[in-house]
């Protein structure tokens, strides 16, 4: 029993280690079906039923939100044990590809560079339109009336941003609980963006999806900052002052969780980000993150992406290395 587990631990250890490398070469093939964009067909599906099926008030929308959240976390954790549980019964090795594969699809190192270099090279050619086309891809705000310097401000926000729930919350799950977890994390983070908005549709509705959302990137947040802090010493950027701007304005953000990296990277970078934006036609009055030591410039979308590829393998070593002294120690 013990040499079963112990196999199972160092196969699973292996499988993240290869998701990673997959990710790094191949990122997300858009041939590929992704569960996130199953996740996102059944938050949807539950939404439209479960609207109709509760009271049109607060608190039926309430609590139509709250079933959709249960369901949502407890059916994909479920799910992916049985299906790893599956695996491992029929063989070892099946039960290998099933982690290695899901550990693949939980990051998005690639695909988050590619799409912000995308907008990096929109921006040289001077082509603000079609910056602002690339970037409304990967952030949540308006884009349409952005300036260049806002549209690269989004893109570096959302590499920052996209370190702690792309990679260091995916990462730090995995390595508890296997694929199966981080998967869970996911289902969680994607139900967070699709319905944790706090306007009129869905500030009921919503409401628990993004609670679920706060409490599971509580500890990924921080230590996103606190890696991507020495990552600013790894690169030559100024980690001190990361350092400073993460301790004075992490908790400037509506969110408890979203301005840790954001903040950790604007230190870094001696860049102010965020501030005032517009997200579906409606004004955000949000707070500026760090201090304009610089202006903002194109080629800090290749900076912040340099940080994010330095964060990730530092994450991984640390995290491989952890489990592996724990196999081998405990």
């Amino acid at each position: 029993m013990e040499i079963l587990i112990q196999s199972k631990f160092l196969l699973i250890e292996l499988a993240i280690l290869c998701g990673f490398i997959l990710d790094l070469i191949l990122g997300d093939p858009r041939w590929m079906p992704h569960p996130v964009v199953m996740m996102g067909k059944c938050i949807s599906f539950l939404e439209k039923h479960l609207r109709n099926i509760f009271p049109k008030t607060d608190k039926g929308e309430f609590w139509a939100g709250l079933v959709m959240a249960v369901i949502i976390t407890a059916g994909t954790g479920a799910i992916t044990w049985l299906i790893c549980f599956i695996a491992w019964e029929i063989n070892s090795w099946l039960f290998f590809a099933v982690q290695t594969l899901w550990c693949w699809q939980c990051v998005a190192i690639k695909d988050l560079k590619a799409e912000s270099m995308e907008v990096y090279r929109r921006l040289k050619d001077h082509d603000l339109e079609a910056a602002r086309k690339y970037v409304s891809r990967i952030v949540g705000r308006d884009t349409q009336a952005l300036t260049d310097i806002g549209v690269t401000k989004a893109a570096v926000e959302t590499i920052a941003e996209g370190f702690s729930d792309g990679v260091m919350a995916p990462v730090l799950y995995m390595m508890i609980g296997g694929a199966p977890l981080a998967m869970t994390y996911k289902a969680i983070n994607t139900m967070d963006s699709m319905v944790g908005y706090k306007n009129e549709r869905y500030l009921y509705f919503g409401r628990i999806g993004a609670h679920f959302d706060d409490v599971v990137g509580y500890i990924p947040a921080r230590l996103s900052a606190i890696v991507w802090i020495i990552t600013a010493f790894l690169t030559g950027n100024d980690a001190k002052n990361a350092w400073k701007i993460w301790r004075r304005d992490h908790m400037k953000h509506a969110s408890p969780n979203s301005a840790h990296t954001e903040t950790a990277c604007a230190g870094a970078l001696r860049i102010q980000l965020a501030g005032p934006a517009y997200y579906f036609g409606e004004y955000y009055d949000k707070p500026y993150l760090g201090d304009p030591l610089r202006p903002v410039e194109d080629d800090d979308i290749k900076r912040a992406n340099k940080m994010l590829y330095v964060s990730s393998i530092l994450t991984y070593v640390i995290g491989l290395t952890i489990r592996f002294l724990i196999w081998r120690f405990i």
